[in-house]
This record gives C-alpha cells, sequence and structure tokens, in this order.
C-alpha cells in the first residue's frame, strides 16, 4: 500500500513539474488568452444572433461584430439611420457592368426648366435642373444610383449656392436651387461617380474595413517589434492583444507581438494602403477626366437671369414653383466671396487680429478631432500673433497642441480623436477619445468645444461611425447638462480631390453618408454646424481634403460669430 502510494507521488511531482515549466515556456501566449477569448465570445454571439434576427443591412464583415453590444433603442436608431443613407443602384449587382454600359458624363445631358409663368426669374423663386445619365453609347440610363453635385454660381458677383439633387431612380435627376442673388446665375453639374462604382464602393465598404491598416511598436529594453492593428481583426488567426477603451467599449485590437507582451506598446501608426482591391474591369470605372468628377454638359442654356423679388408676395408663390414641388432650403451661400448663412444666424467679417482678440478673450478653445480641424489651429494661430503656440514636443501634424495668449487670457488647444486615426505616429499615451476628454471638461459660458470627425472612418462600416458618435453625443449631453452655458461648434464633411486611389479609401460618396448620419444624430441638440459640405460644393476653388485658406476664413468667420454673436439693436 505505501509503495503503491509512494509511487504515485512521484507521478504527480513529475506532472506538476511538467506543468510549471510548460507555463513558463508559454507564459506569453496565456497573457493573450483573456483577450482572444473575448474576440472569440463577440464572433458566437454574433453567430446566435444572426440566426433569430432578421437583417437590416448586409455587412459581411466581422468588423460590426466587435464592440458592446447596443441597446434595444441604439438598435432601433441604428436602424433608422442605415435605411435613411440607404443609395440606389444597378437592378442587379450580382456580375459586373461593361464600361460602356455605365453612366458617361459626356453622353449626360441637363436643361433648365422654364417656370410656371414663362422664362422669368426672381429672388425667391426655386430653380429647377433635369439631369438625363446615358452610357458610353448614348442610350439613356434606366436606373439611377449616380452620384451628382450641382452647383449654381456667379462669378462675376462672387456667387454661389450648392443644389439639392434629387434620383428619379430612372436615369433621370432633379437639381433644385433656391434663387438668392439679383444677376446672372449660372449651372454646373458634375457627374462624382457612376451609380455602377457606387456599387463597388459600397461592396469595400462592406467586405473589406481593413484595406487601410495600423500598426503598433512594442518596446522593452533593446527588444522591439511592430504589428498590425484594427478595429477589426481576424481573431481566428493569432492572439490579439485587446486595447478596448474601458469606458466607452471602443474596440481597438492589434496582433500580439510574439514574445513582448501586450502592455509594452509605444505607439500607433497608419500602416498604409491595401492594393488590388478591384478588378481591371471595375477600375474603368474610376478614371480622373472620364468618370470622377467631370462636368455634364447642357442641352440649351446654362444659365439665367434672376431678378428683383417681386412685390406682389402672392404672384411670387404662385409662379415660382410646382404646388407640389420641394422646395430646397441651403443652409447659406456665398456672395461678394463671403459666406451668408440662412435660417436665422448671421455672419460677421473678423478681418483682423483685433477682431478675433476681441471675441475670443477669457476664452478656452478646444478643438478635437482630425487634421481638417487642426486647420484651423494652425490659422488662427498663423492670424493672430499674440497666440503663441507652447511647445508640447508633440510629433509635427500630429499633437497634442496648444497656443496661449497671456495677455488677453486665451487658451487655444487641438487633440486628434482616438482611433482609427491614420496620423504618421501618435504615442499610445496620447490616444485619447473623444467622448472620454469631454468628460473631463468643466465647461462653462467661457468654454467653445470644436469637434470634427468623418474622414478616418470612411473606410469602416457605417455601424461603426455611428457607435462612435453615439458615445460623443452622451458625453455632450452630460457637459451641457453640467454646464449648459457651454458652445458646442461641430464641422461637417467636406469635398476633397479624387482620382482611383483616393475614391476606393476616402471618396466623396463615403463622407457624403457620413456627414448625413452626423447631422441625424445631433440634430435637436444644443449644438452649432459650420456646414463645410456645402461651403465647399458652393465655392469655385478646386476641392481639397484641406480646403483652400479663402473657405477656411468663412467657417473661421462662421464658428467665431458663433463665439460673438451680433447684438441684435433694440
Amino acid at each position: 500500500m505505501c509503495r503503491n502510494l509512494s509511487k504515485y507521488a512521484l507521478i504527480f511531482l513529475f506532472l506538476a513539474l511538467f506543468g510549471l515549466f510548460w507555463l513558463l515556456r508559454n507564459i506569453h501566449s496565456v497573457e493573450n488568452w483573456n483577450c482572444h477569448t473575448i474576440s472569440a465570445l463577440y464572433q458566437l454571439q454574433s453567430r446566435i444572433q444572426s440566426s433569430f434576427l432578421p437583417t437590416f443591412y448586409h455587412n459581411h464583415t466581422f468588423c460590426a461584430q466587435l464592440g458592446q453590444k447596443p441597446s434595444p433603442e441604439d438598435e432601433l436608431e441604428e436602424r433608422y439611420l442605415l435605411d435613411s443613407i440607404a443609395w440606389p443602384g444597378p437592378l442587379t449587382r450580382s456580375a459586373q457592368t461593361a464600361l460602356r454600359l455605365t453612366s458617361d458624363p459626356l453622353h449626360s445631358l441637363f436643361a433648365i426648366l422654364p417656370t410656371k409663368g414663362g422664362r422669368e426669374w426672381h429672388v425667391g423663386d426655386q430653380l429647377e435642373v433635369l439631369v438625363q445619365m446615358h452610357d458610353f453609347h448614348g442610350r439613356p440610363k434606366r436606373y439611377g444610383g449616380d452620384f451628382i453635385l450641382a452647383r449654381l454660381h456667379s462669378p462675376e458677383l462672387g456667387a454661389g449656392v450648392a443644389g439639392n439633387v434629387l434620383d428619379h431612380r430612372n436615369g433621370f435627376y432633379s437639381a433644385l436651387f433656391p434663387l438668392l442673388w439679383v444677376g446672372s446665375a449660372q449651372v454646373e453639374v458634375t457627374l462624382v461617380h457612376s451609380s455602377e462604382a457606387v456599387s463597388v464602393l459600397q461592396r469595400l465598404r462592406e467586405e473589406r474595413p481593413d484595406r487601410v491598416f495600423f500598426k503598433s511598436l512594442f518596446r522593452l529594453g533593446f527588444l522591439s517589434e511592430t504589428t498590425v492593428c484594427n478595429m477589426c481583426l481576424p481573431p481566428d488567426q493569432q492572439p490579439l492583444c485587446n486595447y478596448t477603451d474601458l469606458y466607452t467599449g471602443e474596440p481597438w485590437y492589434c496582433y500580439k507581438p510574439k514574445i513582448l507582451s501586450c502592455d509594452t506598446r509605444v505607439n500607433h501608426a497608419k500602416g498604409g494602403y491595401l492594393k488590388h482591391l478591384i478588378s481591371n474591369q471595375e477600375a474603368l470605372l474610376f478614371q480622373s477626366g472620364v468618370n470622377i468628377k467631370v462636368h455634364i454638359h447642357p442641352s440649351g442654356p446654362d444659365r439665367v437671369t434672376v431678378l428683383p423679388p417681386r412685390k406682389d408676395k402672392v404672384e411670387a408663390e404662385s409662379s415660382s414653383a410646382k404646388p407640389d414641388a420641394i422646395m430646397f432650403a441651403p443652409s447659406g451661400y456665398y456672395y461678394e466671396e463671403s459666406w451668408r448663412p440662412l435660417g436665422g444666424a448671421t455672419l460677421r467679417q473678423f478681418n483682423d487680429t483685433s477682431a478675433i482678440i476681441r471675441c475670443l478673450k477669457d476664452k478656452m478653445i478646444h478643438l478635437y478631432g482630425d487634421s481638417t480641424v487642426r486647420q484651423w489651429f494652425e490659422y488662427l494661430i498663423a492670424f493672430v500673433p499674440g497666440l503663441k503656440e507652447f511647445n508640447l514636443n508633440s510629433p509635427k501634424n500630429v499633437g497634442p497642441f496648444m497656443a496661449v495668449d497671456n495677455a488677453h487670457n486665451i487658451l487655444l488647444k487641438y487633440r486628434c480623436h482616438g482611433p482609427p486615426i491614420r496620423f504618421s505616429t501618435v504615442m499610445s499615451s496620447e490616444l485619447r477619445y473623444i467622448s472620454n476628454e469631454l468628460d473631463g471638461l468643466s465647461g462653462g459660458p467661457n468654454t467653445v468645444v470644436v469637434l470634427s470627425i468623418w474622414s478616418h472612418f470612411s473606410t469602416f462600416p457605417v455601424e461603426v461611425y455611428i457607435r462612435r458618435l453615439r458615445h460623443i453625443r452622451l458625453a455632450l449631453v452630460r457637459l451641457l447638462d453640467r454646464a449648459p452655458g457651454t458652445l458646442v461648434v461641430i464641422r461637417s464633411a467636406n469635398l476633397q480631390a479624387l482620382d482611383q486611389e483616393v475614391s476606393l479609401y476616402n471618396s466623396d460618396w463615403y463622407s457624403l453618408q457620413l456627414d448625413e448620419v452626423l447631422r441625424a444624430m445631433f440634430k435637436g441638440m444644443s449644438v452649432r454646424l459650420v456646414d463645410a459640405w456645402q461651403m465647399t460644393v458652393a465655392h469655385p476653388l478646386p476641392h481639397a481634403l484641406h480646403p483652400p485658406q479663402a473657405i477656411v476664413k468663412n467657417m473661421i468667420d462662421m464658428l467665431l460669430s458663433y463665439v460673438c454673436p451680433e447684438e441684435k439693436k433694440s
């Protein structure tokens, strides 16, 4: 009996030593079990849900399955938002369409429709333009889905306004313009992408959220490793490091280094862009000068002469539009190269340094977001010499940045939003989510918060953007509850220069979809909007991700007009 016990004791001792030896050799793998297990559970949870719930949006990636599960109310809002931006397109998307059967701007035409009372237009009327799309054979298109921009402008007057394009889903489109100035008004219609190209962009967004990838450096002493990171990584390829934000639940993952542990991450950076995402036939849909941002020609006159407003209001209402017509109200327009907002706000001109200083005196201005709002920081410190940038030893074009005017008690700060962010190199300690930063603000009547977050989300399913804005919106509600006097200004998306490569990652179509979601989610809140979209559509200067200074100047004037509104005369 004792011999048997001693024999079993030796066996148990051997097994214990073997287990300890195995644990020491595989300690890094054990470290990662928790992250890997979490990712697997999210996958399993999503499969179970997809078996019992109907599919409202065809997202074929593993991307939207990561992150916290939304509440029933959030799911309902998400479905509404996705339905609101649903895009019409070709009748079938199963097969690739030959180029000759797709929309050709050179064969397409537009015509100015006459008013009900004859060919005479007055300020206050609405101009309607009918666009008919044709393919490269010159045959009319029978379905919609083309991405078209329209602008009414007068180079002589420095005037311009964005048009509202309505898709009739049969190859015809209507462009509506309010007539806002006296004199010449010229119509410009542009095909940004054909409906067939939009179908490709839609597929890439749903199936290839990894087409922009990121990387992180891990370092411990003399050892260093670099791995690929993203909001969405297949959890079945190799172990993951889980950097999901503890407060918001925003997911972020990196592949685990082979030697180092997950807590040795040093920085975050853009890794690059995946190539060969589309076929050679699909590449023909994205040709500069052929079917990307090409003007459509008029079939007749492309301009009208606008007369002063009619004296008889009843006559004006009866002759300006059809009884069932949709009246389009833009957020503003240019006149004498100055933006003139509509709908209640009044733009003030801040043409000299002293006017800006008087407006910003005793103010704290917090700019959060991408490089399009960093451009505002750069504009202000260049235009106001008293704003001295404080050296935080931050990487150029990355931040965070801070400028101070001690004499006038002005503090100006910029910080980029959290991942995904396509900047060169951001230290891990500086990766902050906007909602968390907002929770750290005291707020008050001398606090201005400016947000711009859109460009870096273009490669991800829209659900990812909705989730991010939801967290920001909740943080803004908390901020405005504890400090109602805080001014919050949101900068919308803007147009940019496009070629084939940029289109696949950052097309204006992606930006438009995100912009419509942003406007819907913040509608009704106590926030102000700088409509960068319409300000770039209406302006004659070429489109650019970072708009020219003439447009930025109007944006800054709009911002400062919110900070220091014009005093109403008694």
